[in-house]
């Protein structure tokens, strides 16, 4: 059996996450001098400040494991006081840091072997191999009666959510006052998130619907049209923007794997057509490798960072007070 991987065109998530990351230098750029640092991302300045973004994959690595084991603490004082035994889980969870990942659409190599990576990337070629987990409270959950482990569970996780609180693809809305100890847990010691904070959801919005409207920032369509050009001359027309290169990738592997048959439960029934794969990640070595072409030819990186800084300063001009709270109130948590 496969594990299907998530696949989605890239959104407006997908966007800031590549705007932020590819407006800093790199090799054969001005990466680390000061024009390099101009070309940085002034919103993300602010996001790292409230996600620990500005941490080295070690720190956060270890900030990772002293929330988690403080979890668990707490976690089991909550169960115990509810009159349950538990055990703290020290391996309930795993951080994975994309620090030592190699990322690197603008690399000519890496393109030519990864495309967007899409189908293949450095982290499916080689996947972080799973330890098995071994739940320290599964013998005295087995212990217990069947309505006894109805309530162990949810004292720990809180009621499981009715019907009419689901959505069509079985999500529901997370509230940390309704997940027993463990979302009592995690709240205290994580804080709230910001972006989930009714405080936020204004500025929260502002910040999608910028990174929505990416096409119609000045100097963005002038750029893309150029770039569209270039492409259109190279034999790979048909693409209004570069993001649309890449998600036209993500859309055909997404049919690709939708074609699989589940059975009832939504378990896969079957595996996807590996030369369908085989042949969609040919195409797309070659879609990225003209793309690329075309963004040297139009010196798309350093225009595009020039506009994403603009349009960015912009933003933060115009909501600054916001912004200001935001860190104000991550570090405070």
């Amino acid at each position: 059996m496969y594990i299907r991987p998530a696949l989605v065109p890239l959104s407006a998530v997908a966007a800031l996450a590549l705007l932020l990351s590819g407006c800093a230098g790199s090799d054969g750029d001005a990466g680390g001098t000061a024009e390099g640092a101009e070309r940085v991302s002034p919103l993300s300045e602010y996001l790292d400040a409230v996600y620990g973004g500005e941490l080295s994959p070690e720190e956060q690595e270890r900030q990772f494991a002293e929330e988690q084991a403080r979890i668990e603490e707490l976690v089991a004082q909550c169960m115990q006081d509810q009159g349950f035994e538990y055990t703290p889980n020290t391996a309930s969870g795993t951080f994975v840091s994309g620090g030592e990942s190699e990322w690197e659409p603008d690399d000519r190599d890496w393109v030519a072997q990864y495309g967007y990576g899409a189908v293949t990337s450095p982290f499916t070629e080689e996947p972080v191999p799973e330890e098995e987990f071994v739940d320290p409270n599964a013998d005295y959950v087995a212990s217990l009666s069947e309505s006894e482990q109805t309530a162990f569970y949810e004292a720990l996780h809180g009621p499981v959510p009715d019907e009419d609180e689901l959505a069509e693809d079985g999500s529901y809305e997370y509230d940390w006052t309704t997940a027993g100890c463990q979302g009592a847990a995690q709240h205290e010691v994580a804080g709230e998130d910001p972006s989930q904070s009714e405080e936020f959801e204004p500025l929260f919005e502002a910040i999608d619907e910028l990174y929505t409207s990416t096409a119609s920032w000045p100097g963005m369509a002038e750029l893309d049209g150029e770039w569209a050009a270039c492409m259109d001359a190279a034999g790979h027309g048909g693409h209004a923007t570069q993001m649309d290169a890449q998600n036209s990738v993500y859309e055909e592997m997404n049919e690709i794997y939708e074609s699989v048959g589940t059975s009832e439960d939504g378990v896969p029934t079957g595996e996807p057509d590996q030369a369908a794969l085989d042949a969609l990640a040919e195409r797309e070595v070659e879609l990225a490798l003209a793309d690329l072409d075309c963004r040297e030819e139009v010196d798309y990186r350093d225009r595009s960072a020039e506009i994403t800084r603009e349009v960015e300063q912009q933003f933060i001009d115009d909501h600054q007070a916001e912004l200001d709270a935001l860190v104000a109130a991550a570090e405070r948590d």
